[in-house]
């Protein structure tokens, strides 16, 4: 269906799941990304797995600043 609108339209299509026959495609970032962890339409390809990097960072974080060993001498102004 989407290749039979692009070729009679003499303006650019854009597609959301319409497949390949399109003149654009739209990925939301946060999508391609892999922040929305179980959001998977059939559409979506991630080229990052984001929602894990971001809990290990903020879990890493929490876990430096219990131990206080963050922020050091290095990271702090005098």
């Amino acid at each position: 269906m989407s290749e039979t609108i692009t070729k009679n339209l003499l303006i650019p299509t854009i597609g959301i799941g319409a497949g390949p026959n399109t003149d654009g495609q739209v990925l939301v970032l946060q999508d391609m990304l892999g922040l929305n962890q179980g959001f998977k339409p059939k559409f979506l390809r991630q080229f990052l797995n984001g929602s894990d990097l971001i809990i290990s960072a903020v879990n890493q974080y929490d876990q430096m600043v219990k131990e206080r060993s963050f922020p050091d001498l290095s990271e702090s102004y005098e």
